[in-house]
């Protein structure tokens, strides 16, 4: 984004706003109201709660007479190391490229499903650990219920109360020790009587070893697995014995501490599960003998440690206060009233659970988030749980660097440079090219080839080198060098050769992709025929175009602008396929103007260059900017979850503040699990997102949409309150958030307008930088000396002409 033509505006005061300043890991921030709440036990599995420690996940009921805690481990997947090519492709490419060519378009669709491949292997589950509690149903008073997910503890409780009794159950995940951990108690002596045991939909089977340990391991194929539960209960308090069918009977104990650990046999994506020599089960042993030697207050203060280092890097408050805030609403109910209430807290706390929800199921070391992060309650869940690169797993990793989580998007790299091996091969042999390539769907043995079927969804060879965006982004925002060099560089490279060689000169002297597909749409060729493939698609041409601007930056950075590939980069540039506009003023998602038989298609691919991209801004390419909003208002805001929170980010990106929050507002509708086909896109009541069913991508596009709401960044110039709906959120501020350049902003407004804000960079190759500051129409250059920040406050005369800093 450049500067555009604004006015500098004016500073009532400089001084320095510590009280802004990001929160270390000692600072303990007051966040905005954090806790989901529950007035019953869970219905249905999208009214439970989730808790993960990156690999292991797990969703608690909350029932009183009996307790489900469904299981998911992130590497327990169907399937083995795959062949991801296709011999043949070649030939079959060439006939699509030349029906292309003729301009046979419903040909080229029928003749390019030769180039399909084999569908995604699928995600499964675990299992579950049972409770089953002493029968008192009689004396359960349902007033004194409750269940809760603490967002700033990443602890689910469950409380309740029969007879005289107050029974009291705390959950959590823990990243450094890799386990769940559940603790279960009563408010009077020898109290607490339940039995325990672990089940699964897998072929498993169960047994209680000697040391009071329940072994669940998988007897069938594939990818094999082990959960250990250990339990520990009060000392010379109540007794623990062993049923045949390998439950654990404990009765009359003060309180019990169950830990679930897991582990399975998958040693990467190279590695079949036959050959594996791990053994899951004795790796669940000695882990639970590791964790013998802490207490359960040292396994949650470990806990506490790790995630609130991350998670309260960032806080936020879109009011003064809420009504609901301090009374206990249930959370179901909060988002029934949202059409009406417009409730700034319920929006704070799905901002806040994106966040947790990322740092719960991708952490480094694990597999990246799939389409359900890591909780599913199906053997085979909806499209597999399978990674989709043509925006699902994108959207999974876009809060990661604006919300203050840069660690999280680790196993995203490390999946990217899995892809590159596997997509070496089929880049090779199904398109004789160079590089690496990976299209619409994957899975965890690093899948490349195409999907199975039509060439609507099949046929997009994009997939990583979308992904391959992130790289670049995550140096922007780090800034590390190191990281540019050694794994974002080479990856670059690996795409960009093959891009140059999948190119070829087509009309008018352009450089053309052909075959070419905008993700899951058809059009109607000019001979009235439904089509899907073409050439040059607008998403094509954005992302090379991205991809190509990011390598010519990251050579600059690394001192390789000389480089044959980044001469022959440059040389390309000027020969891609401009972004075109339709004749009714919207931008053309094809390269030609085809007719779209459905205008409010859940995909806006077209857009691309507008968000995430940066091909298209309001400062730079004023008409592209006007002809996106043109395409945002035909696609309309209907949509799945997913397509919600992206149309939100769009129109954040184009400082539209009325449509995006419009967007955010269409997101808060309460979907029923027993009606889903009544519903597009809503929120369960946990606030997991729904497509439906459920999907993970839009509870991480939403925080990544509200952040861009508040702060849009370059390398150089920051955007403060770009698309804050004022009349909605009219008094708040943000802590933490980040900003390209290793930047962390703070800010604060008040009746709508900016009132302080400060920017802190920890970069440590430039002593300083100059930055361009952005609010409304008004501009400042300042310069930022590493480390010691810039806080600015801007109270009296904001619309006075002011002077530079």
């Amino acid at each position: 984004m450049g500067t555009g033509r604004m006015k500098p505006f004016g500073f009532g005061h400089l001084r320095s706003f510590d009280h802004l300043a990001p929160p270390s890991a000692a600072f303990v921030v007051v966040l905005s109201p954090s806790l989901f709440r529950f007035n019953g036990e869970a219905k249905h599995w999208t009214e439970a709660l989730p808790v993960g420690n990156g690999r292991l996940g797990g969703m608690v009921w909350g029932g009183v007479l009996s307790e489900t805690i469904n299981l998911n481990d992130d590497t327990l997947w169907t399937g083995s190391p795959g062949n991801y090519t296709n011999p043949d492709a070649p030939e079959a490419l060439a006939e699509v490229r030349k029906l292309v060519n003729d301009g046979k378009y419903a040909q080229a669709t029928t003749s390019a499903v030769k180039l399909s491949g084999e569908p995604s292997n699928a995600y499964q589950l675990l299992g579950d650990i049972k409770l089953e509690f002493q029968k008192g149903d009689s004396d359960y008073d349902d007033t004194t219920y409750r269940r809760e997910l603490d967002l700033n503890t990443a602890t689910v409780t469950v409380a309740y109360s029969i007879g005289e009794v107050e029974f009291t159950r705390e959950h959590f995940a823990s990243y450094p020790d890799q386990v769940i951990v559940s603790k279960i108690s009563g408010n009077k002596s020898a109290s607490l009587s339940f039995d325990v045991f672990l089940d699964s939909k897998i072929s498993h089977r169960a047994s209680v070893n000697d040391q009071n340990q329940i072994v669940m391991e998988r007897t069938d194929g594939g990818i094999k697995f082990s959960a250990v539960l250990d339990l520990r209960i009060s000392d010379g308090v109540g007794t623990i014995s062993v049923f045949e069918d390998n439950k654990i009977k404990v009765e009359g104990c003060d309180w019990a501490v169950i830990l679930l650990v897991a582990s399975s046999s998958f040693e990467g994506p190279f590695t079949n599960p036959s050959d594996s020599k791990k053994d899951p089960t004795a790796d669940c042993l000695k882990q639970v003998e590791t964790l013998k030697t802490y207490s359960y207050d040292q396994l949650y203060s470990r806990h506490l440690d790790d995630y609130q280092n991350l998670f309260h890097r960032v806080s936020i408050k879109l009011s003064k206060s809420s009504k609901l805030t301090d009374s206990y609403v249930p959370t179901s109910e909060r988002i029934k009233s949202f059409k009406t209430d417009e409730d700034p807290s319920l929006v704070e706390l799905l901002f806040q659970y994106g966040r947790y929800l990322l740092i719960s199921c991708s952490r480094p070391g694990t597999q990246p988030a799939n389409l359900q992060g890591i909780w599913n309650d199906k053997v085979t869940p909806p499209w597999d749980g399978a990674p989709h690169l043509n925006i699902n797993l994108q959207m999974n990793y876009w809060p990661s660097l604006p919300c203050n989580l840069h660690e999280c998007q680790y196993p995203l790299f490390d999946f990217i440079q899995n892809l590159s091996v596997n997509g070496s091969k089929t880049a090779k042999v199904n398109y004789e090219a160079n590089g690496w390539v990976a299209h619409q769907v994957s899975d965890i043995w690093a899948k490349t080839s195409p999907d199975r079927g039509e060439a609507v969804w099949a046929l997009w060879p994009m997939g990583g080198a979308w992904l391959c965006t992130h790289l670049w982004e995550h140096y922007t925002y780090t800034m590390n060098k190191d990281f540019l060099a050694t794994k974002a560089y080479p990856l670059l490279q690996g795409c960009v050769l093959f891009l140059l060689d999948w190119l070829i000169e087509g009309q008018d002297g352009y450089l053309q992709t052909n075959p070419s597909t905008s993700p899951e749409h058809m059009f109607t060729a000019p001979d009235g025929q439904p089509a899907s493939v073409s050439f040059s698609t607008t998403m094509d041409m954005s992302i090379i175009k991205e991809i190509f601007s990011a390598i010519v930056s990251a050579a600059e950075v690394l001192g390789k602008s000389d480089d044959d590939l980044i001469k022959k980069v440059v040389e390309s540039q000027s020969k891609l396929y401009p972004t075109k506009i339709a004749k009714d003023g919207s931008i053309m998602e094809w390269a030609q103007d085809f007719v779209d038989p459905d205008v409010h298609h859940r995909h806006i691919s077209h857009l691309f260059g507008l968000f995430p991209g940066h091909t298209i801004t309001p400062e730079n390419t004023p008409q592209l900017s006007k002809a996106a909003e043109s395409t945002l208002t035909k696609r309309g805001n209907t949509g799945p979850g997913w397509s919600t929170t992206w149309k939100a980010a769009s129109w954040a990106r184009l400082h539209n503040s009325e449509h995006a929050y419009e967007m955010i507002k269409h997101l808060f509708d309460l979907v029923d699990p027993e009606n889903e086909s009544n519903y597009e896109g809503g929120l369960y009541s946990n606030l997991f997102t729904a497509h439906p069913p459920f999907q993970i991508d839009a509870n991480f596009g939403f925080s990544a949409a509200l952040s861009e709401m508040l702060i849009q960044s370059t390398v150089t110039e920051f955007y403060l309150l770009p698309a804050l709906p004022r009349h909605k959120w009219s008094n708040g501020s943000v802590k933490g958030l980040k900003a390209r350049a290793n930047t962390t902003v703070s800010i604060s407004w008040s009746d709508g307008d900016l009132q302080e804000f400060s920017l802190r960079t920890d970069d440590r190759e430039n002593q300083s930088f100059t930055k361009t500051i952005h609010y409304k129409e008004s501009s400042v250059v300042a310069t930022m000396a590493t480390g010691k920040g810039l806080a600015i406050s801007v109270i009296e005369d904001i619309k006075k002409e002011g002077k530079g800093i």
